[in-house]
């Protein structure tokens, strides 16, 4: 797979304007699918039969805290080049509970940073669910909510989409994280339970925009489509044209990687780049606030990925199906790098 790097030299980008200096300084928002984080324990009303100890699995102890700290070492490592902090803002898919991620952010690798933790249980039947950890020396958090995706099969369950909203520096900043219906079934079967998903996201942001139209919104989380799909491009409303982030649109980072071939999970010899983090008109432009879009990196080193066998290449992951793998996960992190201008007087 072609790598996709973020081309910034320095955590300073410096140019000089007659008898000042303009120094963008950089502020990185990041998205991770921890493939199945579970703790030990059997949750009453929750499907966790397969990470337990007496699983096919053997999910005990020591592989919890393997997967721990395997995971607390990746998020670590995101962008630490580009900020001495790393991420200051981090969304989560596929973790059990509230326990399970406050865990991984006492880890060693990430327990200096002293992330905090925004999570509502949803009603998933696995008992997974989304999550934000964030930094709150660099974002302070002031309010979250869940919102519930119904549909008219009372019976479907799906996990709710997360809002939290807090201040990034002085810039008010709202994270929606979610992690859409999966593609069980089909593609094409499953595509209106994705389609709804993104009418919800929709929703937020509307109501978001409604009371300020230059609004800093980040949206984020493992979407099960592609950039392309309908369900991203029609029913979220965002695209790959910066030109098009007007009038409520999104500008969507991940479409220029996908078209290049460039993907954050692998299945039956093709990439699919469902792990995208699209942002507000605001934040392409800057109006209203001081940070504004920069780039986008896939996190795809090359310890994250599989080294040989028929699957070289691919994500390296914990389990494949019940045989233990010792990896990552099945999804590749991604980030954003948002930039503001500050000036400083020449020497």
């Amino acid at each position: 797979m072609r790598s996709f790097t973020l081309h910034i030299c320095f955590l300073l980008l410096c140019a000089a304007y007659g008898q000042s200096k303009q120094e963008f300084v950089p502020a990185l928002v990041g998205f991770y699918n921890v493939e199945n984080l579970y703790d030990t324990l059997d949750a009453p009303g929750v499907d966790d039969a397969e990470f337990l100890p007496g699983s096919a699995k053997q999910w005990g102890s020591a592989r919890y805290l393997r997967k721990l700290d395997k995971t607390a070492g990746v998020i670590a490592a995101v962008g630490k080049e580009l900020h001495p902090q790393g991420l200051a803002i981090l969304g989560l898919s596929e973790v059990e509970n509230r326990s399970v991620v406050e865990d991984l952010v006492a880890r060693e690798p990430l327990k200096k940073r002293g992330y905090r933790v925004v999570l509502e249980d949803g009603p998933d039947r696995r008992g997974v669910d989304v999550a934000l950890v964030y930094n709150p020396s660099l974002y302070r958090v002031y309010a979250h909510r869940s919102y519930r995706l119904r549909m008219a099969d009372t019976s479907f369950r799906t996990r709710d989409q997360l809002l939290v909203s807090g201040v990034l520096d002085g810039d008010t900043t709202h994270v929606i994280v979610a992690h859409w219906p999966s593609r069980r079934g089909g593609e094409k079967r499953s595509e209106p339970n994705r389609k709804a998903a993104a009418e919800l996201g929709r929703h937020i942001i509307d109501s978001l925009m409604a009371i300020n139209a230059n609004a800093r919104i980040l949206y984020m989380g493992d979407l099960n489509d592609d950039p392309v799909n309908a369900s991203v491009t029609r029913f979220l409303r965002a695209s790959g044209d910066k030109a098009k982030a007007v009038n409520g649109a999104f500008y969507n980072p991940m479409y220029d990687p996908y078209q290049k071939g460039i993907g954050t999970l692998a299945w039956r010899d093709s990439w699919n780049l469902f792990d995208q983090i699209v942002v507000s008109p605001g934040l392409v432009t800057g109006a209203g606030g001081q940070y504004r879009y920069y780039g986008v990196r896939i996190f795809n080193e090359p310890y994250l990925r599989q080294q040989e066998g028929n699957f070289a290449g691919y994500p390296f992951r914990t389990f494949v199906g019940d045989t233990y793998q010792d990896g990552y996960s099945d999804h590749f992190p991604v980030f954003l790098v948002l930039v503001k201008e500050v000036s400083k007087a020449a020497p």
